[in-house]
């Protein structure tokens, strides 16, 4: 029996199998909007269901608002917690009543789910009349789930239609902003800007003993640059020569033999 549009189509949605299918597999989320598009392909939809396990987690109640907004009823269970602190919180043994309830009044049923605990199930209805089609991720499906089912969509083939977009947002230069850690006290501290490393300088070294300077020149006061020169070392020569001593001409005398200090100035 191939697709027409005069199917009554029952969309059977295992929530927690597609989260956890998409988290591992690609840490995205899902998009339910187009699954359900998918499953429906254009033919007449009697229900869609999705089953879900409360949590206690904070958009909880908006995640099932969604879902009823395009379309999918969302129906929810509390999860299970033993005596011994393990948890449970499945649907199969609620999707399997659902899907035999509906059987007598549906043409197709689609389940959304990889669990190949599903299989036994549809042979079941496929013996009644009813045709059954999966839509899952080919690499969390069971090979006897998807032997079993009449029309099997792989999702990974269309990861841009059947993953949800992205939402973080980014900055202004297009680089992702920091993320925050929790604190001890359960705050949030805000991102710190990573400090870069400082540059070790080296040590300085003593003078040795005599009062010398460290490069073996005698003691006394260190010449540093001025004016961006370069220093001189001490042993070399001046360049320029000194100037010789400047020699006085003998000045005339005067003509009396009376000769005072003022003259030999």
């Amino acid at each position: 029996m191939l697709q027409h549009k005069d199917q009554r189509v029952a969309v059977f949605i295992d929530t927690q199998n597609m989260y956890y299918s998409a988290k591992q597999l690609y840490k995205k989320k899902v998009n339910f909007k187009a699954i359900l598009a998918t499953a429906v392909a254009g033919r007449n939809l009697i229900r869609a269901i999705a089953y879900v396990i409360r949590a206690d987690m904070k958009d909880e109640g908006n995640f099932h608002d969604a879902l009823n907004n395009i379309g999918i009823e969302a129906r929810a269970k509390d999860l299970q917690i033993f005596a011994s602190g393990a948890k449970k919180g499945d649907w199969d043994v609620g999707i399997a009543m659902d899907m035999v309830r509906m059987a007598p009044k549906i043409d197709v049923a689609v389940l959304v789910s990889g669990d190949g605990d599903f299989k036994e199930l549809l042979h079941y209805l496929k013996t009644n009349g009813v045709r059954c089609e999966v839509i899952s991720f080919k690499k969390t499906t069971s090979q006897m789930l998807e032997s079993e089912a009449d029309l099997f969509t792989d999702m990974s083939k269309d990861l841009k239609k059947y993953l949800a977009a992205s939402t973080e947002k980014r900055g202004r230069s297009g680089t992702r902003p920091a993320k925050e850690e929790p604190a001890a006290d359960g705050t949030k501290d805000r991102a710190k800007p990573v400090a870069e490393p400082q540059k070790q300088q080296a040590p300085a070294q003593s003078p040795p003993r005599g009062g010398g300077q460290p490069d073996g020149r005698p003691g006394g006061r260190s010449r540093g640059r001025r004016g961006g020169q370069r220093r001189r070392p001490s042993h070399q020569p001046l360049k320029a020569p000194l100037s010789a001593p400047v020699k006085r001409e003998p000045r005339p005398f005067p003509p009396d033999d009376d000769v005072t200090l003022a003259d030999l100035d």
